[in-house]
């Protein structure tokens, strides 16, 4: 692995959300730039940084387009920062703490320390596909999982669409032993990921009974999906946008009185996310607020 380069900018909470880590400003890169933007202090709004790492060192061109991501910064002077030959994502993992709910226990490599007694431990990695565990959407959506199993919900078939690394499949997986598991994300190299993943975790693939079903699809359009529903439990931790926009078909994928577990929307998006379901037939039934990061819990109405 070769040096690497940084580039860091202050910007703004408002900068920071708006950002596309996937969208087309480096596009046309080879090796386009990664990009993390983090809260420097605590609760303001106005303290936050744009960190870029690049493979080759940063001119003024790329520069200039992180600049033109965070306006905030004006003209402050920038100088990219070599980073010595290492693994910056490991690195970046050391510092996280173990994500520990009631009932999982969600490590990386770098951060095991001692599993809980009762807890089932999940070893997953980061950094080629999102979904580790340590971020407040996925938090929430395992703790509303253990909610819904301490009240007695039945699953006998389930989907996390979006699956990122397969986490939220892998833990409903281990709360309804029994079911059928499926798992889809647009991103190949997502459903790479969940495949080495389950590996490493003593997940079993396939598509009987306890065990997962991986499908690459653009939302819930795949014969394999649509084959395998109707959904007592339908899981999609994705962005508010391609939640509103795939209302419809997760509610047509969504058995009667089965449950939807939304997630990757932010407080202030809350509402058109719950307005867009409504219309499909959903009801609230439970949400997890974890900081800025609902996690909603609906069930789809009965067809009369």
């Amino acid at each position: 692995m070769s040096d690497s380069w940084k580039v860091t900018l202050p910007c703004t909470r408002a900068e920071a959300e708006a950002i596309d880590p996937e969208g087309a400003a480096f596009a046309e890169m080879a090796a386009p730039p990664v990009l993390m933007t983090r809260e420097l202090t605590e609760d303001d709004v106005e303290d936050w940084v744009l960190d870029a790492y690049f493979q080759d060192e940063p001119g003024a061109r790329e520069i200039d387009m992180l600049r033109a991501m965070v306006p905030s910064a004006g003209d402050l002077a920038v100088a990219p920062e070599r980073i010595a030959e290492q693994d910056w994502v490991t690195l970046s993992q050391s510092g996280l703490e173990p994500v520990a709910t009631r009932r999982f226990y969600v490590h990386t490599s770098a951060n095991k320390g001692e599993v809980p007694d009762g807890a089932r431990a999940f070893h997953i990695e980061a950094g080629l596909a999102f979904g580790t565990g340590h971020h407040e959407t996925t938090t929430g959506c395992l703790m509303t999982l253990e909610a819904m199993r301490a009240a007695g919900t039945v699953v006998r078939n389930h989907i996390d669409v979006g699956t990122g690394t397969g986490l939220l499949a892998f833990a409903a997986m281990h709360l309804w032993p029994r079911a059928r598991a499926t798992a889809s994300d647009i991103d190949p190299i997502s459903i790479d990921v969940t495949r080495g993943n389950a590996a490493a975790n003593d997940v079993k693939l396939g598509e009987g009974p306890g065990r997962l079903a991986l499908a690459v699809a653009p939302g819930m359009a795949h014969r394999l999906i649509e084959r395998r529903a109707p959904y007592d439990l339908v899981l999609a931790n994705i962005l508010a946008a391609p939640l509103i926009e795939l209302a419809p078909v997760i509610a047509a994928a969504t058995a009667p009185g089965g449950t939807a577990v939304l997630a990757g929307l932010l407080d202030r998006q809350a509402e058109a996310v719950l307005a867009a379901y409504r219309r499909a037939g959903f009801r609230l039934a439970g949400r997890v607020q974890l900081g800025d990061w609902p996690s909603l819990r609906l069930v789809r109405r009965a067809i009369r």
